[in-house]
């Protein structure tokens, strides 16, 4: 109980702050609209509904989100979605575009220049600690606890960490910490990663996840905009200069501040997206949104339940370890491991295979589709056939690295315009 305690009076000290600006390239088509906090993930989420939810349930009210690339639609989600924050009980959501000071017309130059370009707003909530989110992970997380032990070690910053195979280690920061969970190491990204000591197939990779005393965070953020040769970077820059420098930074395993079995997927690639939303699929998947002790708050949209129709003897639907969402028909068709999100329509006679389709896709009578990742508002012609010869999908589609077919509207030949009004029965959510 003191602990509990403990814990509630440090996330009533902080201020959560979400960098949600990227565009997040590696995303490809998928980013070409909205930025990569606001893509569609799950079923019925947005990829930012988790970081926020982990903040709704670590007890943290005051909440601000940088935004910068195509932020029309993560910022209509945010404002229609997350007005459930009491604002008389001192409790906010604040949305910061990028600043473009008058001295400087520059947009944000890195991840450390986003916070320090909105210093000023972020100190005049006066918070003790400052909580630095991606807002692009999937994962749960109690920030209380990692708060907790960042206040009982004593550390300026601590860095959330999680042990990530050595061949995909290149991807992230890559850190090496001594027996009490000092940081003595970080590299941003590294050709070679260097192993876990005693576990060669595997690194310690950083979250980009950080708790910094707020007036350590000031006092780094300003020596770092004055060095003309940063990149302004927390894990190039903030992070290596803080290790070098003998800082106090520590690291906290994810497995000490999860609830239940640890779960953290950078879905940064379109492989490591769909591999994601298929997880979401398992039987007893490790990311449970049905987990009534930690739920996954979201904007729901007004839409009508999910509807199947049998129309005879050779008609009806078989659906085989899938998640169908609000306002999708499915009709005499066979579904495998796959995953509709909301308004999505599928014709009679259509086998679909590991299939992830954002919302409003609509797919034509007697298509065969396998292991494919769908954009939103794909309008499939009937009788279409994807991933089963890589070939011709090489020809009109995009392939990634480990097979998975992506098709959006330009390659179907539709006209692929923003779609900002949202309206339950239209293929509506195309941003």
């Amino acid at each position: 109980m003191s602990q509990t305690r403990y814990v509630s009076r440090l996330t009533r000290q902080t201020q959560a702050l979400i960098l949600a600006g990227g565009r997040g390239t590696r995303l490809k088509m998928l980013t070409d609209w909205r930025a990569k906090p606001a893509v569609p993930f799950g079923g019925q989420f947005r990829i930012i509904d988790f970081a926020l939810s982990n903040c709704l349930h670590s007890d943290i009210r005051r909440i601000a989100v940088l935004t910068q690339y195509k932020s029309h639609s993560l910022i209509r989600h945010l404002m229609m979605g997350w007005n459930r924050l009491n604002t008389e009980y001192g409790d906010m959501l604040d949305i910061i575009p990028a600043q473009q000071w008058l001295e400087d017309e520059n947009w944000y130059l890195g991840t450390a220049d986003a916070v320090y370009q909105s210093l000023d707003i972020l100190e005049a909530y006066h918070q003790k600690y400052t909580l630095i989110l991606a807002g692009d992970h999937i994962y749960k997380m109690d920030y209380g606890l990692m708060l907790a032990a960042h206040a009982r070690t004593g550390a300026q910053v601590t860095v959330a960490c999680h042990r990530v195979p050595l061949a995909e280690a290149s991807e992230f920061g890559v850190m090496e910490i001594d027996d009490h969970c000092r940081v003595i190491g970080f590299q941003e990204k590294p050709a070679r990663p260097k192993p876990m000591p005693n576990d060669p197939d595997h690194a310690l990779a950083s979250m980009g996840l950080y708790v910094f005393d707020s007036d350590y965070l000031h006092e780094t953020l300003e020596r770092d905009a004055a060095q003309a040769d940063s990149s302004h970077d927390f894990g190039k820059d903030i992070l290596p200069h803080a290790v070098r420098e003998g800082d106090r930074v520590r690291a906290l395993p994810l497995d000490e501040a999860t609830p239940g079995q640890p779960y953290w997927r950078d879905v940064g690639t379109l492989d490591a997206f769909y591999r994601a939303n298929i997880e979401m699929l398992d039987d007893n998947p490790v990311m449970d949104v049905h987990d009534p002790a930690w739920p996954i708050y979201t904007k729901l949209v007004q839409s009508p339940p999910a509807k199947f129709t049998d129309h005879g003897p050779q008609g009806g639907c078989q659906l085989v370890d899938c998640i169908v969402s609000n306002g999708c028909v499915v009709s005499d068709s066979k579904l495998v491991q796959s995953l509709l999100f909301g308004d999505c329509r599928v014709a009679g006679g259509c086998q679909l295979e590991r299939v992830v389709a954002l919302p409003g896709c609509e797919i034509g009578e007697g298509c065969r589709i396998t292991g494919t990742l769908l954009d939103n508002g794909c309008i499939v012609p009937a009788n279409t056939v994807i991933g089963e010869d890589p070939a011709a999908d090489a020809r009109r589609f995009h392939i990634t690295a480990q097979g998975v077919v992506v098709v959006n509207r330009d390659m179907l030949g539709q006209e692929r315009r923003y779609q900002p009004v949202e309206a339950s029965h239209l293929p509506i959510n195309s941003d």
